[in-house]
């Protein structure tokens, strides 16, 4: 029985991947590396910290993974703060839908939490979210399940009655992990992802209600 829906963020609420696309392109440039867009693409749905983790070791880069991560999620926010920003079509009148039929929303986001906050706040949809959870906040990010466990365990939810919504093939490979259905939202700005392992594929958000999602069950 569906009681709770779980969303991704990046490409799932704001369609991010183009200017997140942008500022780590910028980076690479600046530490003087060529990550191509095809390995790019295979850290999309990861944590900043697994992503800098592994071209640290790859290319050999001097600086900490912190400071690494910290230059990434500065080019961020500086860019979510002066740059205008909307969510993705027809995903708050998703929102409102799923909060009208009773059932618990929450984020969970490889992101930290200081950008899915400043990225809620300024669509204005901060109030549909009973849990925010980040990916920071584990050891293990996506394609292992424990983000989403631990966001229906915050909505005191089992896992079995969550629907997860998600753009990228590590997100969906950690929603069915997890014991949960999932919805793959097609983002053609995320890249070629593999979402077959989603219980449902859609390309837009006009063609998803309430009630499919609990067909699901």
């Amino acid at each position: 029985m569906l009681k709770a829906v779980i969303f991704d963020m990046d490409g799932v609420l704001i369609d991010s991947e183009p200017f997140h696309l942008i500022i780590n392109m910028r980076i690479f440039d600046e530490l003087g590396i060529n990550v191509s867009e095809e390995e790019y693409q295979t850290f999309i749905g990861t944590t900043h910290e697994y992503m800098w983790s592994s071209l640290k070791e790859k290319y050999g880069l001097p600086h900490s993974v912190a400071e690494l991560v910290n230059m990434q999620v500065s080019g961020n926010i500086e860019y979510l703060k002066n740059e205008k920003v909307e969510a993705i079509k027809g995903v708050i009148d998703l929102l409102s839908e799923i909060e009208k039929g009773n059932i618990k929303i929450g984020i969970a986001s490889s992101s930290p939490e200081e950008v899915i906050e400043l990225v809620i706040n300024k669509l204005g949809i901060s109030n549909y979210f009973r849990a925010v959870v980040s990916g920071e906040d584990f050891e293990k990010g996506k394609p292992a399940p424990d983000i989403f466990l631990e966001t229906a365990r915050l909505l005191d939810t089992e896992p079995m009655n969550c629907v997860v919504v998600e753009d990228s093939e590590k997100g969906v490979k950690a929603a069915k992990a997890a014991g949960m259905k999932c919805v793959g939202f097609r983002n053609h700005n995320t890249g070629n992802q593999d979402l077959n392992r989603a219980d449902l594929i859609v390309d837009e958000y006009n063609s998803l209600k309430i009630s499919t999602l609990r067909d699901l069950f």
